[in-house]
Formats: C-alpha cells, structure tokens, sequence
C-alpha cells in the first residue's frame, strides 16, 4: 500500500494514497463537520460544510471528496474555513422550516448540533423558508420537503436500494429531495422500508406516528390490548434512552410495556419459531414433491412489497407463509382469543418492530383471517420510545423476567430471525434435524452470518444437498434474482430482508447521526446482541419450543394443517411496477 506524508493543522501524519482529506482528518483525531457525507451511501460532497484549505490552492476543497497527495499541507479550522462553513450554514438555515421545538428529530438533529457547533447565532443571509405539500399519503412514511436540506443522502440510499423512487430536483433557488414527477410515495413502487429515514439528518422524513391510536385503545376499558415485540427491538431501544448501541434491553422493555398499561406482552419471536415450523414443513414438501423453488422467505414486508412491484414471476416462489407478527396477530386473534373467552373484534393486537413496512404490511386485505385485522398497529422502535418517554417511565431502571404466557419465551432460533442470515439459519437447524432424523449438536451455521450483500451455502441433510443463499438489502436481492433469472445459479431456499443487515438495522429503529455511522457498523454492533442471546437461551431450535408443540396439538394439529392454512398463510399481488416511464438499474 502506497503512503504519503502531509500535514494537517501542523501535524506530520503518514496515510494511505487512496485516503481522503477526511479520512486523514480522522485518523490524525481531528473532527471536521460533516452534513450530506454518509460513509459507502452519500459522499458527493453536496452541501460544503466539510471544506478545508489547502496551502497554495485558492479555492477550498470538500474534503470527503479530495484525496491527498505527498506533502499536502490541510488547514480544517483557519478562519476562511470556519466563515465558508458558518455562511452555507447559514444559507440552509435560511430556507429550512424551522420548527424545531415540535420537530420529531428535536434534539436529535444534525443540522440542529451543528448550528450549536459552529455557535451560529444569527442567519445573516435572505431566504424563505419552503411552502410545498407534506406528502402523508403512504401507512409508512411521510415526507416534509419544506424540511429537506438538499444533501442527497435519501436519494444515494433509495438508489442503492434499488427502488429508485427519490430523486434531487431544483427548485427556483434550491435543491430539494422529491419523488418522481412528485407522485405520493403511496402511489409509486416505493417498499416502504425507511431507509430514507434512517439516513435523514433532520426532519424531513419520519414514520406515520401512531402513537395515537394506542394511546386511545389503551384508554379504553372495552378493549383488550395486547402487545408483541420484534427481536431487533430488544437490541436497540436502549440507544433511545442513552445505553450503549448494541445493550440487550428486553426486561427494561418487557417491564416499560407493563407500566403502559398493555394487558399482555408477548414475544414475537414465539410466532418466529411458529414460521419456522410452517415455512420448513414447506420447503419440504416442495422439495419432495416437485414444488416451485426456490423457496423465498416472506418475513420481510419490504422485500414482499418490491417483489411484487418489480418480480411478479417469482410470486409463486414466495412462501405462503405470513410474517411472523401478522402470524402471531391471527393466533391472538383465535386461539388466545377463545381461551381468554374474548370476541376477535375486542383484541387488539400491537406489534412493536424496528420495520416502517410493517405499517403498510398491517392495513393489506389478505391479513385479517378471522375477519379483523391480524395486527391493529404498528409502532416503530422510535415511536415506542416516544411513549415511554411521555408516560415519564424511568426506562433503565425498571426490569421485568419474563414475557407473559400463555405464549411465554421462545428460542434461541426466533431471536436470530433479527439478523440478515437468521432466518435462514434457524430453518436450517429444524429442517436439518427433520431430514436427518435426529437432533443434532452442531446447531449454528456460520456460513449465512455477517453482512457480506449475498451468501450461499450448501447445506447436506439425510443424503440431500440443500443449496442456499442470504441477500438482504433490496439493491444485493436485485442481483440474485437477476442472476437467477440469467440461469446463472439455482437454490432450493432463500432468504431476502429489505434492510441492510436485516431488521436490526430496519428503518424503524433508532437514528444514529453520520458521525457515529460512519465510526462503527450499526448492522454489526445490534446483530452481536441478537447472536450473544441466542447462545444463552435454553432452547436454540424453533421445533424443540414446548409453546409451539402446545399450540399443534391444541389448535392447529400439525404444520401446513388445514386450520394452519387459514389462519397462518396468505397470498400475494403483482402491483403497478412503474407508472410514470421505468428506472434504469443497470
């Protein structure tokens, strides 16, 4: 690897050739203030805020974007600089909304800490703010362009996903994040997966809040609520309340939940374990009975959405399979619902999740097979947090063991479904033990873990090899589709998440600013605590639950049962896949 010497505010630092101005700042320990950059997503050098001098070049340079060069001698706070980044501060300011004390991103914004970083006081140039249409037609996300800075950063993610629905526009004298030919994000093939949201540094794009809604049934004496919570929450709700990212927070949140007054919390993973026994029992039969494979995982509401915009030809190959909270909405809804003595239309069933597609995933059709919706509502990770907070709950010091039965805890193979790969791997450790008729002490395949964009595997069981791969992110199940419609690989199962790194890093989940994004890898830092509880649970496989066994043999017999068709399968829909002209994603 090729090394130059420069100097950086008079330190003598020795870095890579390829390096930046930026990251040649980093490794020397100095900060430069960032706003548009977002490490391997945005680093176009939109908005200015990082600009540096240089000795001998009259012009300042981003420095996300300048690379060194031996002996280059960089000022990052010389007083041109700090006017250059105080003014375009200022200019963004000027034409922003700034309604920052009702803002959902209050406190947690970066254009916010940055005008406290660089003691801006005044706005010292002419602008006015934007008066565009808020676009909160979608279940899933709503869009305030008159927030909107311009940094681009929504529209490298949505391309980089692949769904290509956000583009940069001019308009008069700024540029701002739209949609294309300023269609509602309802009524373009958008996946509702919110990663434009995570990637947003202020308030410009945000979940549906639907606080409200729960606020009022909790209120009610004449409904039941229940509540059920993802396995990617547990990892990251702590970071809303100042834990570590990366701190397992199930009991704190187990015992939040109570004190909010839910009549019941339940773990989502119980209905994770359920799927496994229904989706195995599956891929089985296709397997054996010369059913259409590959097999692809339907946990994912983004990814089904995306499908069905952009795939039709592989609906067939999706399991019929609900996600594991609209499963589990549907057992609440029949079997809970008749043990507790409770008419369906009474329970109402919340699902906690770190997913914005879950929203729109919540309100489809084919999700009510006892006549009521599975699932009532939908909170993000956020808005439950937003809760806690305004029922003024102490979130680190309250604590509760258990989730409450009859559903209980669930296994070690529920709780990696929080992961890209988990899916796969806890069908593995049943359908593996099934063919080989025997359990087995090997349980964990390292082979479909970490956040590579596509793995595969072959897998071999009771004399037959079972060809597998992983893609999570819309962008990487783009191309393994492509490749496979190529005639370029074959597989027996697969598994898609929408998200980048899987629902631990959905778009639901806590914001974290660039600066701590572009230090550490969330996918990594949230997926350890996935993997660090599943080690420590009792049971690691989904078909060794004792819930589960009860729940067939008192309800639904046995997988892929008649009853089970009912209440724990769907269908899907080839939606519109471009109205307005078609997206080049070559």
């Amino acid at each position: 690897m090729e090394m130059v010497n420069i100097g950086i505010d008079g330190k003598r630092i020795q870095v890579p050739k390829e390096y930046t101005i930026l990251e040649a700042a980093k490794f020397a320990g100095i900060r430069i203030p960032t706003l548009c950059f977002l490490k391997d997503i945005n680093e176009a050098g939109n908005c200015k805020m990082c600009v540096v001098e240089i000795q001998g070049e009259g012009e300042l340079q981003t420095s996300c974007t300048c690379r060194v060069t031996e002996g280059m001698e960089v000022y990052t706070h010389s007083p041109a600089v700090v006017e250059a980044r105080k003014r375009t501060l200022e200019l963004i300011l000027a034409n922003h909304k700034r309604q920052c004390l009702t803002c959902v991103r209050s406190m947690r914004c970066e254009l916010q800490n940055l005008a406290e970083e660089l003691d801006v006081k005044e706005i010292r140039v002419d602008g006015e703010p934007h008066n565009l249409p808020i676009d909160n037609f979608s279940p899933s996300i709503v869009r305030d362009p008159n927030k909107c800075i311009g940094c681009g950063r929504c529209v490298s993610m949505c391309n980089l996903q692949s769904v290509s629905v956000i583009e940069t526009v001019e308009k008069d004298s700024y540029t701002v994040a739209s949609t294309i030919a300023g269609r509602s994000l309802n009524d373009l093939p958008c996946s509702m997966c919110g990663q434009c949201i995570a990637v947003c540094p202020v308030g410009a794009l945000r979940e549906k809040d639907d606080t409200e809604r729960v606020w009022d049934a909790l209120a009610d004496k004449s409904m039941h609520v229940v509540v059920q919570t993802a396995p990617a929450v547990r990892v990251a709700i702590g970071e809303e309340f100042g834990m570590p990212i990366g701190t397992r927070a199930t009991y704190n949140m187990i015992a939040a939940l109570k004190k909010l007054g839910f009549k019941r919390v339940f773990d989502t993973d119980t209905a994770a374990d359920l799927t496994i026994m229904e989706e195995g029992t599956e891929l089985l039969e296709r397997i054996k009975n010369g059913g259409k494979l590959p097999l692809i995982t339907s946990c994912s509401p983004g990814w089904i959405k995306f499908c069905e915009h952009n795939y039709p030809e592989f609906l067939d190959n999706l399991s019929s399979c609900k996600s594991p909270h609209e499963m589990f909405g549907a057992v609440l809804k029949s079997y809970y619902a008749e043990k507790e003595g409770i008419h369906p239309s009474k329970v109402f069933v919340v699902s906690i999740m770190p997913c914005t597609a879950k929203k729109f995933e919540a309100q489809r059709p084919e999700l009510s097979s006892t006549g009521y919706a599975d699932v009532d509502v939908v909170l993000t990770t956020r808005e439950l947090a937003r809760m806690i907070r305004e029922a003024g709950i102490d979130f680190e010091n309250v604590s509760d063991l258990h989730f409450d039965d009859p559903m209980g805890d669930a296994t070690g193979a529920a709780v990696i479904f929080g992961a890209t790969g988990g899916v796969m791997e806890a069908a593995l450790r049943t359908v593996v033990e099934i063919l080989e008729g025997k359990s087995l002490d090997h349980i964990e395949y390292g082979v479909v873990r970490g956040i590579e964009g596509i793995k595969e595997a072959v897998v071999e069981a009771g004399g037959m090899k079972i060809k597998a791969a992983v893609a999570h992110g819309l962008g990487n199940a783009r191309k393994l589709l492509e490749k496979i419609k190529a005639g370029e690989a074959e597989y027996h199962f697969i598994e898609v998440m929408a998200c980048p790194g899987g629902c631990v890093n959905g778009g639901g989940q806590p914001i974290q600013p660039s600066q701590v994004r572009n230090a550490l890898d969330l996918r990594v830092e949230r997926a350890k605590a996935i993997y660090e509880e599943d080690r420590g649970l009792p049971i690691r496989k989904s078909h060794e639950n004792p819930r589960v066994q009860m729940l067939y043999r008192e309800y639904f017999e046995k997988p892929g049962s008649h009853r089970a068709h009912k209440l724990l399968h769907t269908h899907y829909i080839q939606r519109e896949n471009y109205p307005v002209g078609g997206i080049n994603h070559d």
